[in-house]
């Protein structure tokens, strides 16, 4: 990291070709939705695929019956590197059986376990399952390599279907018979073009209305995540020795003449405001949030870019605030703002009561047992463990309770929601 000035994970942003990404450019936001609208389809599609292949015998095309096929594999292997076809099978040969066997029943699931891993929320329920993988950034690594070697496998397929012999392989894929062998040529080929065409268009509509995919997607994404992930709740007891040596920002500190003089004296004239949809309004120094019981807990943060580490956060269970100040019952999300800008426009978010009130949900005024440093964002923020760090607003300023937050901002929620298009839900 350079040495003369503060480096966030923000300078680091990278705009990607639409080619290779969708829909590419600096959309990290908008690819997550395609990405996890996709990835419902694609399991799904898999359950399917793998219910059928064992409720109608199909299994048996994949799956080896005998030891023998490794020693056949590599003599098929040592004629495709001499750049001729080995004999065909039924309806494969050895080596095309076990790499096909390994897509469905190794890579597949590697790649929706890994998938897992990527989840806050998961790793925070289940602080075990990343263990599994050697850790949350070894499970990243194996999830991209296992995407490659899908690729892979991919180019290599539809290369051997190509050269050893289209048509008759064609007419194999289309019918699952060698008859109509040119009909089938067609009918793949216009697929092909119809998953071409599909990409550009979903590209180029996605950058040119992108709130409406993020709606549209989001009708289908928010439910299914929200089920799968918005109940659990944080039992990580990570240990001091798991302490990160480094933990990394994302985000610059706010640069407000208003918060300049707060820091400037220590931050004893800053206050906390709780208000909204309560019956008792609060107006919270460092000394009173200091004064409540403190909760001590060491967590490993999620970044919404890949990176994670892990911390001792000290503070104030946000489910004590919120006994304090006595949520009315039309009340039902939190609000929280904080000092910095961004895009011209004052950062906030949005959680709902249920993550707001879970045992690790904290006001922290601590970090690795010193005042919270400025760029973690000192003087307080939050700390919902069961979430991506974008939704744990810093430099805190108010908690506003309400009854719908689509009144505020763009209507989507947070900062990152209305203008860079993220969901709602950042549990994964």
């Amino acid at each position: 990291m350079p040495a003369d000035r503060l480096w966030t994970s923000a300078d680091e942003d990278t705009s990607f070709s639409s080619i290779i990404a969708l829909p590419g450019q600096r959309n990290l936001g908008m690819g997550r939705h395609w990405h996890f609208f996709c990835a419902i389809f694609w399991i799904l599609n898999g359950w399917i695929y793998v219910v059928l292949l064992f409720g109608t015998g199909g299994w048996r095309r994949l799956v080896p019956t005998s030891w023998g096929v490794f020693p056949q594999a590599a003599s098929d292997a040592w004629t495709y590197l001499h750049f001729h076809a080995p004999l065909a099978g039924h309806p494969y040969n050895a080596l095309q059986q076990l790499t096909y066997a390994g897509v469905v029943f190794v890579l597949a699931p590697i790649l929706m376990l890994t998938g897992a891993a990527m989840s806050p929320a998961i790793a925070a329920r289940y602080p075990w399952y990343l263990r599994l993988f050697g850790g949350r950034q070894p499970a990243r690594s194996i999830h991209f390599l296992s995407l490659l070697a899908i690729v892979g496998c991919t180019i290599v397929h539809v290369l051997l279907v190509a050269v050893e012999d289209f048509p008759r392989n064609m007419a194999w894929i289309i019918h699952g018979h060698y008859s109509s062998q040119w009909v089938a040529v067609w009918i793949g080929l216009m697929g092909l073009v119809v998953v071409v065409a599909l990409h550009v268009w979903a590209t180029l509509f996605s950058l040119t209305h992108r709130r409406s995919v993020q709606q549209w997607l989001g009708w289908v994404i928010e439910p299914l995540r929200k089920a799968l992930l918005h109940r659990l709740t944080s039992r990580q007891r990570y240990s001091k020795d798991d302490l990160s040596p480094f933990f990394r920002v994302n985000g610059y500190p706010p640069t407000s003449p208003e918060y300049q003089r707060l820091a400037d004296r220590g931050f004893v004239q800053w206050r906390l405001s709780v208000g909204g949809l309560v019956e008792i309004p609060l107006e919270l120094s460092l000394a009173d949030l200091r004064a409540l019981p403190k909760q001590t807990q060491i967590t490993k943060h999620h970044c919404i870019q890949g990176w994670s580490a892990v911390g001792e956060w000290a503070g104030v269970a946000l489910a004590d605030v919120l006994d304090r100040c006595r949520p009315l019952a039309s009340a039902r999300y939190l609000v929280l703002r904080g000092f910095d800008e961004h895009e011209g426009r004052g950062y906030y978010e949005s959680i709902d009561l249920e993550p707001a009130r879970h045992p690790q949900t904290i006001l922290a005024y601590e970090m690795n047992r010193v005042p919270l440093p400025i760029p973690h964002g000192g003087p307080c923020r939050l700390r919902v463990e069961t979430q991506l760090g974008v939704k744990m607003v810093k430099y805190l300023r108010s908690i506003e309770l309400v009854e719908d937050y689509h009144q505020l901002g763009d209507g989507q929620g947070g900062f990152r929601e209305d203008t860079q298009f993220y969901g709602q839900e950042a549990g994964i």
